[in-house]
């Protein structure tokens, strides 16, 4: 049977069409999709075979839970553009998963948003439970150092401490952070003690609050994991930086470590190289560095270039 008929057949369903619309706009688990469809698990599961069988979604086990996301983009890509092209205008069944899909966004959001509320006080200390800070913070050093800093941007910023090492060697920095006791502390710990121009902002990843191509160097330490889509997030921090500028990403690699989803908020065990890299480059990132910290937990730091060009 070939490729193309085997991916017709697997979209000649309707309810495999809100699947694929869904996986666009978010990363879901079994359970969330289910929920979104409005159908039994096991119905779901059905579905879900024949699609993966097609190579149109890709699986991502985390002990009990399986997570969700469009397949590979030479099998998906034509796809998703034959449907762009059919379906000019979503129907009334599609727009009813839309909203249910805002409301599965929503309680993740404020599940992570109560914690990090919770947490915020201890939040320095929490970072630095599974791995050496010191040595993050001098390969962080490191890496940046061959070029200049020029604005920096912190995205996740915390308790403002990447803005604290690196801030002293950028022309201004801007924190951002969606959790306003996170900025509280930040402002408290940073404005007196520092001579670097410092714009605290409340706002979120995949939204930041900046203009397009408004910084010269991006940080988002030990954050992704706390992402829902983190392909959007590298996509925003891609927008608001000049080209020519960098995105350095600080997290964990690949881990089984399953009690940090429940005891904090971790969305993901750890990032691979490949997806890592992946997202990078569909964002239009080139020059990819990496460095590999082991630990407890091992970490990586992925620095990547914006293009001089469009």
């Amino acid at each position: 049977m070939t490729q193309s008929l085997v991916l017709f057949q697997a979209l000649a369903d309707a309810t495999r069409l809100r699947i694929i619309a869904l996986l666009r706009q978010m990363e879901l688990s079994v359970g969330e999709l289910a929920q979104v469809l409005g159908q039994s698990q096991p119905r779901v599961s059905r579905h879900l075979k024949i699609m993966d069988q097609a190579g149109l979604i890709s699986r991502r086990k985390e002990g009990n839970w399986v997570f969700l996301t469009l397949g590979d983009r030479q099998i998906i890509a034509p796809a998703l553009a034959a449907m762009d092209a059919w379906d000019q205008e979503p129907d009334t069944e599609r727009l009813a998963d839309c909203a249910r899909l805002s409301a599965v966004k929503t309680v993740r959001a404020t599940e992570a948003e109560d914690w990090f509320e919770a947490h915020a006080a201890e939040w320095d200390s929490l970072r630095s439970l599974h791995v050496p800070e010191e040595e993050v913070e001098a390969a962080i050093r490191k890496i940046l150092a061959p070029h200049p800093l020029g604005r920096l941007l912190d995205i996740g910023t915390g308790t403002g401490r990447m803005i604290e090492l690196l801030g002293p060697g950028a022309e201004r920095a801007i924190g951002v952070d969606r959790s306003p006791a996170m900025l509280r502390l930040a402002r408290s710990k940073l404005d007196e003690n520092t001579t670097v121009r410092i714009d605290w902002r409340q706002g979120d990843l995949y939204a930041l609050p900046l203009p397009a191509a408004s910084v010269d160097t991006a940080v988002m330490h030990q954050v992704l994991h706390y992402a829902q889509h983190p392909g959007a997030a590298i996509d925003e921090a891609g927008r608001v930086l000049t080209p020519g500028g960098r995105l350095l990403i600080v997290d964990f690699i690949t881990h089984d470590h399953r009690e940090l989803r429940e005891q904090a908020a971790h969305a993901w065990l750890g990032f691979s190289n490949e997806n890592m890299r992946r997202w990078l480059e569909d964002a239009g990132f080139e020059n990819i560095h990496t460095v590999t910290l082991k630990g407890q937990l091992d970490v990586m730091l992925w620095l990547a270039d914006r293009p001089h060009h469009s």
